[in-house]
């Protein structure tokens, strides 16, 4: 059985393709760069389709991921790999089972996310492109029949997003994060890894999920402060947390004046979001891994 992870040199194609190693599957690397293991077909999500002859089964990590200014060209390279790349590479599958892997940053954040179904709109509403492309490549994604996945906050081992991004916010010793404590749905890396393989039928329970979109995300949700101390501890940086109010840290973001700062960032920290998860536990998926028994710091394994 030969599989094809795109983006597997990225941090959660990375997982997808040693999960998929590590189940006995052929796997075959798609991608400008190779993945940790397997053979690699070279492929630019921004310029044709993949060459998928003789694979069987393909997950779709490969995305353009930040957060880009308004009119930038990096909003523009976000459509070209996570909409245009979607089509390109949906073309090429041809009917095999899909794996797209997207992001709860594609739910409307101007409605309540206390607990999110699959069900919440995710036709406008989005604070940056991301938000914006993601939910057009996965309608594209559910409209061929794809499982689609919507993990939140993916964190572990080569994390190159979350953690950095709050490190770089320490001044000081100090971390200011906007408004008071809340509940964030997280999700690790091997939890989303299995969830992939587990969809297409690979794990042991060898049923794959019906096409559809499902929400990944740990077991239980976590306090923000408590998630966020844990990274610096674990990158061995002392800060303590400050809280500033969640306006003013809206005000800032939207003229500018702390370079960085964007409405993005500030409501995946500000707002509550907590995923439910129960559509995928009814397919027998469950995560494995939590916040307290992952490495947050080091390479990738």
């Amino acid at each position: 059985m030969l599989i094809a992870v795109t983006g597997a040199s990225g941090f959660c194609g990375s997982a997808v393709a040693r999960t998929a190693a590590g189940l006995g599957l052929d796997v075959l690397c798609l991608g400008r760069s190779p993945g940790p293991t397997g053979r690699h077909r070279y492929w630019d999500a921004t310029a044709g389709e993949p060459d998928l002859t003789g694979v069987d089964l393909v997950v779709h990590c490969a995305a353009a991921v930040g957060d880009p200014r308004p009119g930038s060209p990096g909003e523009a390279g976000q459509y070209a790999v996570n909409v245009t790349g979607t089509a390109r590479l949906l073309r090429a599958a041809a009917g095999r089972p899909v794996v797209w892997v997207s992001s709860a940053s594609v739910y409307d954040p101007r409605l309540p996310r206390t607990l999110v179904t699959e069900d919440h709109p995710t036709a406008g509403g989005h604070l940056n492109a991301y938000g914006r492309t993601k939910a057009a490549g996965e309608r594209l994604a559910l409209a061929a029949g794809a499982v689609v996945l919507r993990p939140r906050a993916v964190y572990g081992p080569g994390d190159p997003h979350l953690a950095p991004r709050l490190l770089e916010r320490v001044r000081r010793g100090l971390l200011l994060l906007p408004g008071p404590d809340v509940l964030l749905s997280l999700t690790a890396v091997q939890n989303l890894a299995d969830a992939c393989l587990a969809a297409l039928g690979t794990d042991a329970a060898g049923a794959a999920w019906p096409a559809g979109a499902y929400n990944i995300a740990d077991a239980l949700p976590h306090r923000r402060d408590a998630a966020v101390r844990a990274v610096l501890a674990a990158h061995g940086v002392r800060a303590r947390i400050g809280h500033a109010p969640a306006p003013l840290a809206r005000l800032a973001a939207r003229t500018g004046r702390i370079p960085g700062l964007t409405p993005y960032a500030v409501d995946q920290l500000a707002h509550s979001v907590v995923l439910d998860t129960a559509r995928a536990r009814a397919t027998g998926w469950h995560p494995r891994q939590e916040l307290g028994s992952v490495p947050l710091a080091g390479p990738a394994r």
